[in-house]
């Protein structure tokens, strides 16, 4: 892509980030108007200095754990890119988060042509179990949290069996294939991408190997499992504890369905899923609403933060790591 083009490109994505963040500052600052401003600054009052700090370093061992577990792909795929590598891939991605079509995927392997020269077809199987390992984590989460929580979710187990089932679907190589060749038939056209996609899904199978599957469910169950931890602290420290477990479940139910809306990073679906789960455990509005905006903060937009302090930086070195190739040094 010529550099100027992908200027603009840059630029648009910053800006439609920027963009859905007001939006999510602006909503949520209605749904607060409602509740009375004295309320909410005391509800904030309670999450001074250290615990935001917690809260912050429970996101941060989310973003390690499946950063980890990205390097574990890669390590799979034989890459041979370093840990420090796959971990800057990874977390740089998160700055795409809320653009359209996740491109934080995308610029992913991206990185990994510039570095390695395995085409986006070769890395593609990657991006697909990252996904994949995402959906079984919080599916397993939010099953093992409906069944020790005292307290229910309505359509709970239905979105966990959904989420194992998407996951599973994920991972069967020929099983996509299949599908693939049906999508190709169906439209008629694109025989080129069709046939890549037909490779790419196929490399699947590199994973099916237990060595890779359990350590990789485990990552995620534990990552997903500290950010639904950071939202059970918090809502403690409002004066509504409803407990460990169905906090837990509260958040995975709301990021599975917030998903499950194709709205970038979920945003709209995740806090409307939130906000009504804990009106329906009988907390009031405004800490209903104010434990939802911070925790989105918390774990959506810090995740973003961090992905754009080390978006300029894994730029750089992908374009460092693509003039070395080019010249033999690596």
């Amino acid at each position: 892509m010529h550099p100027a083009r992908r200027r603009i490109w840059q630029r648009r994505d910053l800006w439609i980030s920027l963009g859905l963040f007001v939006l999510f500052v602006l909503g949520l600052a209605g749904l607060i108007s409602t509740t009375g401003d004295v309320d909410v600054m005391a509800l904030l009052g309670t999450v001074d200095g250290p615990k935001l700090a917690l809260l912050l370093a429970l996101s941060l061992v989310n973003y390690t754990f499946r950063g980890l577990r990205w390097h574990l792909f890669a390590t799979r795929m034989g890459l041979g890119t370093s840990l420090m590598q796959n971990m800057r891939h990874f977390l740089g991605g998160f700055a795409l988060t809320v653009t359209p079509a996740r491109l934080g995927e995308l610029v992913r392997m991206r990185w990994i042509y510039r570095e390695t020269g395995v085409p986006l077809a070769g890395s593609a199987p990657m991006a697909l179990m990252d996904r994949a390992s995402d959906l079984a984590g919080n599916g397993i989460l939010l099953a093992l949290a409906l069944a020790l929580s005292t307290t229910g979710i309505a359509g709970g187990g239905i979105v966990a069996v959904l989420a194992l089932v998407m996951a599973w679907v994920f991972t069967r190589p020929n099983l996509l294939a299949t599908l693939t060749g049906w999508a190709y038939r169906l439209i008629g056209r694109g025989a080129r991408f069709f046939a890549r996609l037909r490779r790419a899904v196929r490399d699947l199978s590199r994973f099916s190997d237990w060595r890779i599957a359990l350590p990789a469910m485990a990552l995620s169950v534990a990552g997903w499992f500290a950010e639904g931890a950071a939202f059970g602290l918090l809502l403690g420290w409002m004066g509504s504890d409803i407990g460990l477990w169905t906090a837990v479940a509260i958040f995975v139910f709301s990021m599975l369905t917030g998903g499950a809306t194709g709205a970038p990073g979920g945003l709209g679906g995740a806090e409307g899923a939130m906000i009504g789960l804990l009106l329906l455990q009988g907390m009031p509005f405004d800490q209903a609403v104010t434990a939802t905006a911070l925790i989105r903060l918390v774990s959506l937009w810090f995740a973003i933060l961090v992905g754009f302090a080390v978006f300029p930086v894994a730029n750089r070195l992908s374009r460092k790591g693509a003039y070395a190739l080019e010249n033999g040094d690596l």
